[in-house]
Formats: C-alpha cells, sequence, structure tokens
C-alpha cells in the first residue's frame, strides 16, 4: 500500500544521572569526591533509504524512542552514552512539526538528520568541590531528550509532473517513455498511486517523470483523489499539463485545461506560476480544426503546445527535447530548508512551576519551561546571554531566587548552566 503521510511521536533518551560518590582508599583520608558523570541519552536520526518508497512501515509503529545513558558511578566513571535509534525514510521525505508545522527536516539527500538531540548526562558530584565545599554530596540528574510530534510527508523527487483529469493518457505516455509500468485501463481513477519513471534521452541526458493520479473539477473540496498526491509535484521543476484535445469522454478541452490550473491554483498559489508544457493527447480522435483551435487558445496564454497520440508514441519525441530543453534552464529540484526554533514566549509560564533547591549552598533551579528556552539560547553570544538573562526576569525566576535567601556570589545551577549571582 502506498502511503505518503504519517504522525508519529519521537522521544530522545534522557541523559544518565550524576554520581554522589567519595574515594575510599586504605591509607588515603579524606579522598574527596569522585562520581562520574551520567552517558548521554541517544538521538534519533533519521535517514534517507533508495530502498523505501512508502511511509506504510509507519501505519502501525507510532512511537519511537531512544535508550537513555547510563548513570555516573564512583571512581569518576562516566556513564556509558546510549545507542542512537536510526528511523529509515524514503528519500524527498520532510519531517514537519505536528504542532506548529514548522520544517525539521527535508531528506532529499544522502544525508542522516538529526531530529531529535538527547538529554546530556547529569554532572557527578566532582564538578561541585570549592575550596570551601570539599565534600559535596549532590549530584544532577541527566536532561531530558527532546520529545514531540512530527508528520512524515513524502514529496517525490521528480524534475517532471504530469497533470491532468484521468483517463487523459498520463499513463500511457509515462509508459511509453520510460520502463515504469503503471495500471491502464478505460476507466477513470485507474492509477490510484503516483508513479516515477526515468526517461533517458542519451547517455548523459535523462530526467526523471512523475505521473501524478487525475484531478477532477472540485478536488480542493475533497472530491475524487482530492489534492492528497499534488504534495508529489511541489518538487518539479516543470509540469506537463494533459488534455484529451479530442473530448472523447464529452468534455470540453478548453474548459478541461482551465479547471485543472485552477485546482492547481487552489491547492497552491506557487504551483499554479510552475513553468508548464501543453499536450494534446488523442489527436487521432480530433479533427484538423479541433487540434488548431486548442493550439491558438494554449499559445495565447503564452505556452507551448505538442499534439500528440501517447498510445503508438506519435510525436512525442519532439515533447521529450522540449521538456529536456526547459529543464536544463531552470533550477535544481526544490530541497526544503529546516526552519529554526521560535523564540519562546514565556509570557504563558506559570511561576508554580518553579522549583529552588538550596543544597551546600548551591541554589538549585528547576523548571520544565527553562529547558524550551535553554535549547534556543547560544551562551557564546553577548545577545544571547542578554535573552536568557531577561528570561529569569520575566519569568519571576529572579525574584524566587532572592525568596530563597541568595546573596550576591552565591552558585546558581540551572540543569546545565551554572553561574555566580550578581546583584
Amino acid at each position: 500500500m502506498f502511503v505518503d503521510k504519517a504522525k508519529i511521536l519521537i522521544k530522545a533518551g534522557d541523559g544518565g544521572d550524576g554520581a554522589v560518590a567519595f574515594h575510599r582508599e586504605k591509607y588515603v583520608a579524606s579522598g574527596g569526591p569522585d562520581g562520574g558523570d551520567g552517558g548521554k541519552g541517544g538521538d534519533v536520526i533519521f535517514v534517507p533509504d533508495s530502498n523505501l518508497s512508502t511511509l506504510a512501515d509507519f501505519r502501525y509503529k507510532r512511537k519511537f524512542e531512544a535508550k537513555k545513558g547510563n548513570n555516573g558511578t564512583g571512581g569518576r566513571k562516566y556513564g556509558k552514552n546510549a545507542e542512537d535509534l536510526i528511523v529509515k525514510v524514503p528519500v524527498g521525505t520532510v519531517v514537519k512539526d505536528a504542532n506548529t508545522g514548522r520544517i525539521i527536516a527535508d531528506l532529499s539527500e544522502n544525508k542522516p538528520v538529526i531530529v531529535a538531540k538527547g538529554g546530556k548526562g547529569g554532572w557527578g558530584n566532582t564538578h561541585f568541590a570549592t575550596p570551601t565545599r570539599q565534600a559535596p554530596r549532590f549530584s544532577k540528574p541527566g536532561l531530558p531528550g527532546e520529545e514531540f510530534e512530527v508528520t512524515l510527508e513524502l514529496k517525490l523527487l521528480a524534475d517532471v509532473g504530469l497533470v491532468g483529469f484521468p483517463n487523459v493518457g498520463k499513463s500511457t505516455l509515462i509508459s511509453v517513455v520510460s520502463q515504469a509500468k503503471p495500471q491502464i485501463a478505460n476507466y477513470h481513477f485507474t492509477t490510484l498511486n503516483p508513479t516515477l519513471g526515468v526517461v533517458t534521452m542519451s547517455e548523459n541526458r535523462s530526467f526523471v517523470m512523475a505521473d501524478i493520479p487525475g484531478l477532477i473539477e472540485g478536488a480542493s473540496d475533497g472530491l475524487g483523489l482530492g489534492h492528497q498526491f499534488l504534495r508529489h509535484v511541489e518538487r518539479c521543476r516543470l509540469l506537463v499539463h494533459i488534455v484529451d484535445i479530442s473530448g472523447s469522454e464529452g468534455r470540453n478541452p478548453k474548459e478541461d485545461f482551465i479547471t485543472i490550473n485552477n485546482e492547481l491554483k487552489k491547492f497552491d498559489e506557487e504551483l499554479s506560476t510552475r513553468p508548464m508544457i501543453v499536450v494534446g493527447n488523442k489527436c487521432d480522435l480530433a479533427t484538423d480544426e479541433q487540434i488548431e483551435d486548442f493550439k491558438n487558445f494554449v499559445e495565447e496564454q503564452g505556452y507551448a503546445f505538442f499534439p500528440i497520440m501517447a498510445a503508438i508514441r506519435y510525436d512525442v519525441d519532439p515533447l521529450l527535447d522540449k521538456i529536456s530543453e526547459e529543464l536544463s534552464k531552470l533550477p535544481p529540484i526544490k530541497i526544503y530548508e529546516p526552519e529554526p526554533l521560535p523564540e519562546v514566549d514565556v509570557s504563558a509560564f506559570d511561576e508554580k512551576e518553579i522549583t529552588i533547591k538550596v543544597i551546600d549552598g548551591v541554589y538549585m533551579v528547576e523548571c520544565p519551561f527553562l529547558l524550551r528556552v535553554l535549547r534556543t539560547v547560544n551562551f557564546d553570544d553577548y545577545e544571547g546571554i542578554n535573552y536568557f538573562e531577561k528570561v529569569l526576569q520575566t519569568t519571576k525566576v529572579i525574584e524566587k531566587l532572592r525568596e530563597a535567601g541568595i546573596n550576591e556570589g552565591d552558585t546558581v545551577s540551572i540543569y546545565d548552566i551554572e553561574f555566580e549571582f550578581v546583584e
């Protein structure tokens, strides 16, 4: 079964906890703290696989969770990092945040992408030893791994997309110009799934053509197969609009042409401006007057027109030459750039979520929403530091610290960030 959209939950592994331990050895007095750090949680990594052509594997398995890092132990032994979780998807899969629609990754190149990062391991008590705090009896837990619901959308990587009403000859054309073998029959919606075919022009000239299941009027409202497969022409550099020029099914070719273009525009305004070549198929069933009239109609709108008989490959080669010529002028297949994380809106956060514990003079701040903020802050950047300070003021973390009795110079620890408090 061809499945080109799926929604799954991914969860990177949590970091292992740091250890509280002290060095104990015969004849060694006051060995000091030697608790090791926890290991890093596993990342969730998406890998494009050319052997896959559908998202059907995600119909039944909907949750993918990486393992947690091991906890640290005494003797300054770090916990083992967890193995990454590899998720294989078809080439051309776009990963989006299910809640916001933000593009996280486009798996169109043979490169793995980390979609969810594992949590860092917690610090062992060796990190907290100071001249005045020589035996810290606390450590830090590991940070949680990223977790969110994502939508997977398969957008086929094709240079040319064939569009048009059902039963106009799209499948026939792709079958005679490539090795693709779509189902062909004399009834509507024979093609239920997109079909890819490689058209070879010469030793160094080829392109990929996609046969998109037929649209009808009202597809934007869910009629017929709806718009469910038009996402596969979003990457196409060139559209080839095939029309039954003979009107053999009682439809008007001009009205067909206008209707399909309107449906493309309803789906995506940008798609309606994509370069297009118009093909009049079944010209053996049309009169010379019909062909000439439709040719003038199309060319008046600025499109090149090619009458063909796809079933016997009549005049198909000039069309292929024109397609190849147009493709040589167009930019490469569209790749979607990942979108950055939006700045976190802290105005809606609840100050009741803030927990402050004072352990051996260290003010340990725990607040779930600050984890989201920390992932967006670059602490090597002056503006990033200023933004984080503003967040601490806005969310009343500073106010809570003062209520807890903090003084200037005291140590504040927020997850994997530690700093001295300055008034």
